[in-house]
């Protein structure tokens, strides 16, 4: 008979599988959890199929118990648990595990407490590389954004106030304070527009006008700032990773980190699976590629060459006839690194030592095919 599984073990499989990045196991559960608390309130689904929404919620609950306790026993050992335990993971970990069963304990009623299900949804927050980014964004365009957001408050309170005087006599029901005034500026100010209070004055429709303009201006400024945002740390994971690929291409070796630098600004980074055409006889070439991983092969008339990590190609096309002169087909995942004709020529001119190298070799290659 094969052994149960053990401790150990089956700590050593709940940590593959809910590990930072969730799995596919962990993205089911949560999923399925999720799906189960919301069939929970819909009276005649629940009612249909109670037994098994229970069996499979408390399924989702045992699941994410076990992994908190997997991952205190692991801080534990490691001596992070203090660390862990008041980090926002463990937080999160230890509120998915205790507070459903602590609301049954308290006596809410099962329907309200499974409610906290809505919890497990946060846990896929850190597989999702885009969540991380925004953080970062968040993190470094705090400034702006709060300025905004004071500028927002401002308009709101403003315009909360002047409609208050100008509306009070004639809509004493919707506009009879300031607290109540602010309803309709937090509608009117987010374009939301519900209808169910407005202005009925003249001077009151032009305020309104008004604010609806300064909503659009606010609202524009934070879409602003989180785009620019976006945009810089995108360009600086796409110069992180380029330049990470340039470093281990012995071609580059040689290179200073200010030359790497100028040369990771022109290069793209190009992700290939197996049997890929990237380039095609008799086509017109305007760039050429370095394998910063992988490999590639070449079919040349009567045989064929492997190319490996560190090589380059396509720059025969760049340096005479611009014409293709062979298949090259990628023999396994690959990671190229591609730099266009413009940016070969300005690369060319700033570093002529790395133009003299890309010359011998297109001119070695040139006599061996023929």
């Amino acid at each position: 008979m094969p052994k149960p599984r053990s401790f150990p073990a089956l700590t050593l499989f709940v940590m593959a599988t809910a590990g930072r990045n969730l799995t596919r196991t962990a993205y089911v559960a949560v999923l399925t959890g999720v799906v189960m608390m919301v069939l929970l309130t819909v009276d005649p689904a629940y009612e249909a199929a109670h037994h098994w929404v229970d069996a499979v919620l408390w399924a989702c609950l045992s699941f994410f118990t076990f992994e908190w306790v997997v991952r205190l026993r692991h801080a534990f050992h490691a001596r992070r648990i203090r660390t862990y335990a008041l980090s926002g993971r463990g937080l999160l970990d230890a509120v998915s595990a205790i507070a459903i069963p602590l609301a049954l304990i308290l006596g809410f009623d099962p329907k309200t407490a499974w409610l906290l299900g809505i919890f497990w949804m946060f846990k896929v927050v850190p597989g999702i590389p885009g969540l991380r980014q925004l953080r970062r964004v968040l993190v470094l365009e705090s400034g702006p954004l709060l300025s905004v957001l004071v500028l927002f408050l401002m308009v709101l309170f403003l315009a909360s106030v002047v409609m208050y005087f100008l509306e009070r006599d004639a809509q004493p029901m919707a506009f009879g304070s300031v607290p109540a005034a602010l309803w309709w500026a937090v509608a009117t100010l987010t374009t939301t527009g519900y209808g169910d209070v407005v202005p009925i004055t003249p001077l009151g429709r032009l305020i309104a006008a008004l604010v609806m303009i300064c909503g659009l201006g606010v609202f524009g400024l934070w879409t602003g700032i989180l785009a620019t945002g976006f945009a810089a740390e995108t360009r600086r994971d796409n110069f992180l990773r380029t330049w990470e690929s340039v470093s281990k291409v012995p071609f580059f070796a040689a290179l200073g980190p200010a030359a790497i630098a100028d040369v990771t600004h022109m290069l793209r980074t190009m992700d290939l699976p197996a049997r890929t055409m990237i380039i095609r006889k008799g086509q017109a070439g305007d760039c050429m590629y370095f394998i910063a991983a992988g490999e590639v092969e070449v079919d040349l008339p009567g045989k064929k060459v492997t190319l490996g990590e560190g090589a380059f190609f396509g720059e025969m096309a760049l340096l005479g006839n611009n014409t293709r002169s062979a298949n090259i087909t990628t023999t396994r995942v690959s990671r190229l690194l591609v730099l266009d004709l413009v940016d070969f020529r300005l690369l060319m001119a700033r570093h002529p030592d790395l133009g003299e190298t890309i010359d011998a070799e297109a001119k070695r290659r040139a006599l061996e095919n023929k």
